[in-house]
């Protein structure tokens, strides 16, 4: 892996674990932030209290020209990405050239004085600011020559300070045992953030594979139902209605209704468990059965939008997108209270929004969280499985009252089957 990037190779590309490798990256970018601008203060104390004997001008265009450059590069790390941070590292350069060139223009022009002397120690920052990479690699690129600015503008300006020899090599000494510890610190959090990543990596793994084996107990527990219980339940309503005038008339009613309602919930119990439809002809009309299953169980009304979306599209996503929706509904019914859903499905480009609001009581993220640390995976799973195919999902409260749970992810358009398979009806 190169060092001039922030994102470990051996990672992989799994959009998750960037996110986590950029988000730790970027809490060591705002640190850093925050330290060039204690470097900066620093600077402009030692000029004001110890003033320079001469270019004292000069020094001042130099302080001025760093604040606002140091102010630049902070709006500029505001900006999101990977950019900014992989850059970054290049800025300890500048700030390094900063402390010298002030050392040396206090120190070496005068006779005496003690500017330049404390201006040296601001060198001992570098080193702090140098350890907020993840690269140890970039962080040794630069504290070495840290060390050996801070020897050399020592030297330079020995004679105005008049520090011994003595002093200066084991300032120096000093000086270099805090880069070696940036160095390791800069390792030790190199390696915890991969261990993250790493255990982030194992758990979307193991959640694929727990929702790939749900979807296949799905898929053959379906499967058994149409081809078993609905047949006989079938095979049943017909041969009543073949005795439908040698019995009692009501007596048959009641039984020919038990077996119509008991065939209507197979077949929604079916749909629910893996629907043929989303095989055969597409997410919406999947949506459009699962939004009404969902309406006859939780006694709300249901509005279902599709915009740009035809019935018999198919994509790479439709599987995600409807355990998304089926898991969501689910929710609803079971913990809303609503009285309206609307779920819209939109497509933007290769991009898949959808989009499911009710009017009930509403959830928080945190009560999604307190719900995963009790071993309550259900939406949580969901969520990786969009995250980790390049999509976002959030659950946020309504406008007024309810939740809206938000999905977009990339899809491939799948070729469509040159047949239809019919369903039993």
């Amino acid at each position: 892996m190169a060092e001039s990037s922030v994102l470990p190779a051996d990672l992989g590309g799994s959009p998750d674990l960037e996110r986590i490798i950029l988000e730790h990256a970027y809490r060591g970018a705002h640190l850093q932030v925050v330290l060039r601008g204690v470097l900066a203060l620093f600077i402009a104390l030692t000029l004001v209290f110890v003033p320079p004997m001469h270019d004292a001008g000069v020094c001042l265009a130099i302080l001025i020209a760093y604040a606002v450059w140091a102010c630049g590069l902070a709006l500029w790390t505001r900006r999101g990405g990977p950019g900014p941070v992989n850059a970054i590292w290049l800025a300890l350069f500048v700030d390094l050239a900063v402390i010298g060139c002030l050392t040396l223009l206090t120190g070496i022009a005068a006779q005496q004085s003690w500017t330049a002397d404390i201006l040296a120690n601001g060198l001992f920052v570098i080193p702090l600011l140098a350890c907020t990479q993840l690269r140890p690699g970039v962080c040794a690129s630069v504290v070495a020559p840290t060390v050996l600015v801070f020897l050399a503008a020592s030297w330079a300006t020995m004679a105005s300070n008049e520090e011994p020899w003595s002093s200066i090599l084991l300032s120096t000494m000093a000086l270099a045992v805090l880069c070696v510890g940036a160095v390791m610190l800069s390792r030790i959090q190199r390696s915890r953030v991969l261990t993250i990543g790493h255990l982030v990596r194992d758990r979307t793994a193991l959640l694929a594979e727990l929702m790939g084996l749900e979807q296949r107990e799905r898929r053959a527990l379906s499967e058994q139902l149409h081809d078993g219980a609905l047949q006989y339940v079938l095979a049943a309503k017909m041969d009543l209605d073949d005795l439908s005038g040698s019995a009692d008339p009501e007596a048959v009613d009641r039984i020919t209704h038990a077996l119509g309602e008991s065939a209507i919930l197979l077949r929604a119990t079916v749909s629910e468990l893996h629907p043929t439809v989303l095989d055969h002809v597409g997410l919406a009309r999947a949506l459009g059965d699962l939004a009404r299953s969902a309406q006859a169980r939780g006694g709300f009304d249901v509005e279902l939008l599709t915009s740009e979306w035809v019935d018999d599209l198919r994509t790479s996503a439709d599987d995600v997108l409807f355990s998304a929706a089926r898991e969501l509904l689910s929710n609803v019914v079971k913990h809303a209270q609503a009285h309206a859903v609307r779920v819209e499905l939109t497509r933007l480009g290769e991009h898949a929004v959808l989009d499911i609001a009710d009017d009930g009581r509403g959830i928080s993220r945190e009560a999604i969280d307190r719900s995963l640390s009790r071993g309550h995976i259900g939406l949580t799973s969901h969520e990786l499985r969009v995250v980790a195919a390049g999509g976002s999902f959030s659950v946020h409260p309504g406008p007024l009252s309810g939740t809206v749970a938000h999905i977009e992810m990339p899809f491939e358009i799948e070729t469509a089957p040159d047949s239809l398979t019919s369903v039993a009806h």
